[in-house]
């Protein structure tokens, strides 16, 4: 069923049932006349909801006078309102073209040149330079990166290195204080010795844990 308007601003909101485009879009880019094409929007509202992205629509109805003007077809299926041109910017065409066949438009015409294919409701035909094939390039493969963010040895070992200086400070000041204290460059020599060591059991644990191995003593 087609109803047409002297205006795309004269479609009524409530007679409009296709919410990826509005009246302006499939309105003639020179009158601002407009035809609707139930079926053919139908079919174009189908597309979209397929290929999930928007359809960027150049042309849809065209005016018998603005067909003349920008050089159309005589014949031109976009005077009677059921033949868009959409760009390709956002599409693959290959894709593009095969979800439009499924959705049921019959005409195709290729025009790589201005970045568009045109898609109608008329008889099966195909024309126009075949858009080239579009590369598709994917990212190499690398091995996992851990998240050291949320890894145990990372925060293990920082934890230790933040607490172990602190604690170094308070044992070093409170065994200087003891009679019979030993030489701070000896307190310090030891407690750093020790912290060391129970860093690096801690940052092997981690680690081993980290890599989901079980325990050699088991696990809880």
């Amino acid at each position: 069923m087609n109803q047409s308007y002297a205006s795309w601003r004269d479609v009524p909101a409530a007679a409009w049932r296709w919410p990826s485009f509005s009246p302006a879009e499939i309105a003639c880019r020179g009158t601002g006349r407009l035809v609707v094409d139930e079926d053919a929007l139908d079919r174009l509202q189908k597309l979209r909801s397929r290929l999930g992205k928007p359809l960027i629509v150049r042309s849809a109805y065209r005016s018998p006078e603005h067909n003349r003007r920008v050089g159309g077809a005589k014949a031109s299926r976009h005077m009677l309102g059921d033949a868009f041109d959409v760009s390709m910017a956002n599409h693959d065409p290959h894709a593009f073209e095969k979800a439009a066949r499924a959705c049921g438009f019959t005409g195709f015409g290729s025009y790589p040149a201005s970045g568009f294919m045109h898609i109608d409701c008329g008889r099966p035909r195909r024309w126009g330079t075949p858009f080239p094939l579009r590369e598709t390039r994917f990212e190499p493969e690398h091995e996992p990166v851990e998240n050291l963010s949320t890894s145990r040895t990372a925060a293990g070992t920082g934890a230790a290195a933040a607490g172990g200086a602190a604690i170094v400070v308070d044992a070093a000041t409170e065994l200087q204080k003891a009679e019979g204290h030993l030489s701070a460059g000896t307190v310090f020599g030891l407690l750093v010795g020790g912290l060391i060591v129970l860093g690096a059991l801690w940052a092997l644990y981690a680690r081993w844990d980290d890599a989901g191995r079980p325990l050699p003593w088991g696990r809880t």
